[in-house]
């Protein structure tokens, strides 16, 4: 009987130890782009409602930030599963230096660029208010690691405004947080994603300018695969469905 008792208990702790590491294993971490976070809760929620099966305890974790500081991250060791790029060149050179699961690099939305305001026609249909310089200051995402201040600066560069306007900039750490400059009245005027300002709960306020893309080079984000598993794979494969690609549209993104 004893040796039975103890066989059921090892028997158990089995189970207990299998559960465990299914649960852990069915976690993934994905870093996303500060832009694009909004974007990926609604995503996220689409697919734990049609796509998880809720007999399995499967956890989605989203930490948005900055590409370039995930990059930096993702070569030092950072635990993430995935990561959604606001560029095309971080996931490419992981890609070279061999991070890169299953070949996996995609492109999910192609970013677009706005010149805000919340004052109310303060922003002309042309970007003209940048010669006026009828502002203190200007918010860009910093161009050394944000994609989108990479092409805020080309703009400047490309209206022959980047020398003016240089003791006029705030930079942000990315363009989540220069868009908060903007929406907090700090700064009257910045440039943002396109996609900050059409997402389906902000209420827009103010005058914008959507930056011809000839004035900046294509912001073409894609995403990669930097651990392999069941559940990683499954939400890529969702991200390039229909209904992901309908989520990014409503968002103010063109698709690839």
């Amino acid at each position: 009987m004893l040796n039975t008792n103890l066989k059921i208990i090892a028997l158990l702790f089995a189970c207990q130890f299998f559960i465990s590491t299914q649960s852990v294993a069915n976690e993934i971490r994905i870093a996303v782009a500060s832009n694009f976070y909004p974007t990926m809760k609604e995503i996220v929620e689409q697919f734990e409602f049609e796509a998880i099966n809720p007999s399995i305890n499967n956890k989605i974790v989203l930490i948005p930030g900055s590409s370039g500081k995930h990059y930096a991250q993702v070569i030092n060791g950072a635990p993430f599963d995935i990561f959604f790029s606001a560029d095309k060149i971080r996931p490419i050179l992981l890609e070279q230096q061999g991070l890169v699961k299953n070949e996996s690099r995609f492109t999910y939305a192609l970013g677009k660029l706005a010149l805000w305001s919340p004052i109310n026609g303060f922003v002309d249909s042309e970007g003209q208010v940048l010669y006026d310089k009828n502002f203190r200051f200007l918010a860009i995402a910093n161009p050394k690691i944000a994609p989108y201040g990479i092409a805020s600066r080309e703009t400047l560069v490309s209206m022959s405004l980047w020398k003016n306007v240089h003791k006029k900039l705030v930079r942000g750490e990315n363009i989540a947080q220069a868009f908060q400059f903007i929406d907090s009245g700090n700064v009257e005027l910045g440039f943002v994603s396109f996609s900050q300002l059409m997402r389906p709960n902000f209420s827009l306020k103010g005058s914008f300018w959507e930056v011809p893309q000839s004035l900046y080079n294509p912001i073409e984000q894609q995403a990669v695969l930097l651990r392999d598993s069941r559940l990683g794979r499954t939400f890529i494969e969702f991200v390039q469905t229909d209904k992901a690609l309908n989520i990014i549209s409503k968002f103010g993104y063109d698709l690839p």
